[in-house]
C-alpha cells in the first residue's frame, strides 16, 4: 500500500481536474437515488439510466411504486440484469419505507442496511449523494482501481474502504468514490487502460501499464 503521502498527492490531482464530480445515476430525489443504486448492482449506470427514465416519470416515490405492482415495475427495468429479483427488493424496501419511516428514506446508516436489497455500498452512495456526508462506496471500479494503484491491497470492499478512509481527510472521502468510478471507467479501463494519457501515471507501478 502506498504511503500516505502519496495517495493524497494522487487525490489532490484528482481534485484539480474534477473539482465537482457528480455520480453519473440520474435521479429525481432521495427515493429515486436508492432505486437507482439498487438497480446498478452489477449492472453500467447508462444501463440504469437508460431504464429508469420513464420509470421514474410515473414512479417517484414509494407508494407510486407500489402502485405500479411488481410486474408493472419489471417491465420498465428487464434490460437489466438480475430484474426479478432487483424488482423484488423495491418493492419490499418501498413498503419498509411507507411501514416505517413515513415514505421517507432514513439518513441512518443503520436505517438504510435494514432495507431489503440495500448493502454497505448501496448504503454509502446514499449517504454520500443526497446526505452529503463523507461517506465511501467501494464499486467494482473503486476496488479494482485501489488495487491496480496500490492504495489498498484490501482483500474485500470493507478492508478497501477502511483503508481509504483511515488515510483520507472527509474533505476527499465524499469525492474519492466519484473521482476513482470516473478514473476507472474513462481513463484506467481494465482492459484496456489509457496510460498516455494518465494524470497520475507518475504513481502508478502497475504491471501493466502501458507507458
Amino acid at each position: 500500500m502506498k504511503k500516505k503521502a502519496e495517495i493524497l498527492e494522487i487525490m489532490r490531482i484528482f481534485e484539480q481536474l474534477m473539482p465537482h464530480p457528480k455520480c453519473e445515476l440520474e435521479f429525481k430525489n432521495a427515493y429515486t437515488l436508492l432505486v437507482a443504486v439498487v438497480l446498478s448492482a452489477q449492472s453500467t449506470d447508462k444501463g440504469v439510466n437508460k431504464a429508469t427514465k420513464a420509470l421514474f416519470e410515473i414512479a417517484d416515490t414509494p407508494q407510486k411504486m407500489l402502485d405500479l405492482g411488481l410486474d408493472g415495475l419489471k417491465t420498465y427495468i428487464k434490460t437489466i440484469g438480475l430484474y426479478n429479483n432487483k424488482a423484488k427488493n423495491i418493492m419490499l424496501l418501498s413498503q419498509d419505507l411507507i411501514d416505517k419511516y413515513g415514505g421517507k428514506v432514513p439518513s441512518s446508516r443503520e436505517n438504510l442496511e435494514n432495507l431489503p436489497g440495500v448493502g454497505r455500498k448501496t448504503a454509502n452512495v446514499v449517504l454520500n449523494v443526497w446526505f452529503d456526508e463523507p461517506a465511501l462506496a467501494v464499486d467494482t471500479h473503486v476496488f479494482r482501481i485501489a488495487h491496480r494503484l496500490d492504495l489498498s491491497q484490501g482483500k474485500t470492499p470493507r478492508d478497501v474502504e477502511d483503508d481509504l478512509t483511515t488515510v483520507l481527510p472527509p474533505a476527499y472521502i465524499k469525492n474519492a468514490n466519484h473521482w476513482l468510478v470516473l478514473f476507472g471507467r474513462y481513463t484506467c479501463k481494465a482492459v484496456h487502460p489509457d496510460c498516455p494519457h494518465c494524470p497520475i501515471a507518475a504513481y502508478c507501478t502497475s504491471k501493466d501499464k502501458k507507458i
